[in-house]
């Protein structure tokens, strides 16, 4: 069985000294490949290194997270275009970059309103350049799936480059995307007692574009909720969503890895 964890984040385990661990873990548990996702300049340059050093089983995007937005972002979105455009290993798609309601100050809304422009100013300005590259785009949308919605169509990005990853909405949304082109990929929250939404999504988007990541070290998939996500528990998820869809593992695997390899052109 092969997998492909599509979202990732692969800078805490760096920090703790476990990524080769973490690595072999996900190969034995059938994750042969995993998508290491840039969220500022922080981790952009760490992950085209390991694009390098773990050729073939770690590849990476490049993108301006929204929660990682502050006065003077431009300055770090006018160096996204050069991953693509100077030398080593090349990015495989742009993101993630999108919109945060959900972490913006709760108790100061004259600085969250400052902040969510700077989101949407920094969303708006990484659509251009995803726009010019035609590249995969990875968004990010929390609180915020409408606004997302109408500033892809608005920027003349092609739909069917567009995942939002950590899909959490529902039935309705689901439709919204797959009307457009667009894709929704799925976390360990598929397998949360409380998701059923998510599940009906996931069953209304079909098997033909079902994409699958942890999201690690956030979104531990039943049933090992409540401890540091990783690659290798991609497995978990898999295994449930054959549940959901009433299908072998071996099918999720196959379709979620030929719908991965054909979005990210890897």
């Amino acid at each position: 069985m092969t997998l492909i964890d599509t979202h990732t984040h692969l800078e805490s385990f760096v920090q703790q000294g476990d990524l080769p661990a973490a690595l072999a873990r996900a190969a034995e548990a059938g994750v042969t490949a995993m998508i290491a996702i840039g969220t500022s300049t922080e981790d952009w340059g760490l992950y085209r290194d390991l694009g390098g050093t773990h050729a073939g089983q770690v590849r990476f995007t490049v993108g301006l997270h929204p929660c990682a937005v502050a006065a003077g972002w431009e300055k770090e979105v006018a160096q996204i275009e050069g991953f693509w455009n100077g030398a080593g290993v090349k990015p495989v798609a742009l993101g993630e970059c999108g919109l945060d309601r959900f972490h913006l100050p709760k108790d100061d809304p004259a600085q969250a309103a400052e902040i969510f422009a700077w989101q949407r100013a920094a969303f708006k300005a990484q659509l251009e350049v995803a726009r010019r590259l035609e590249c995969p785009l990875v968004v990010h949308s929390r609180g915020a799936f409408q606004e997302c919605v109408e500033m892809i169509d608005e920027s003349g990005v092609a739909w069917e480059r567009v995942v939002f990853h950590c899909f959490t909405e529902g039935v309705a949304e689901i439709t919204e995307l797959m009307r457009r082109g667009g894709y929704g990929s799925f976390t360990g929250v598929l397998t949360y007692k409380s998701a059923e939404n998510v599940r009906a999504a996931a069953l209304a988007q079909g098997l033909g574009r079902l994409m699958l990541e942890t999201d690690a070290p956030y979104l531990t998939p039943m049933p090992h909720r409540g401890k540091p996500n990783e690659p290798a528990f991609l497995r978990h998820t898999a295994e449930f969503a054959a549940g959901v869809f009433g299908v072998s593992v071996a099918e999720i695997a196959e379709a979620s890895t030929r719908n991965a390899r054909a979005f990210f052109g890897i």
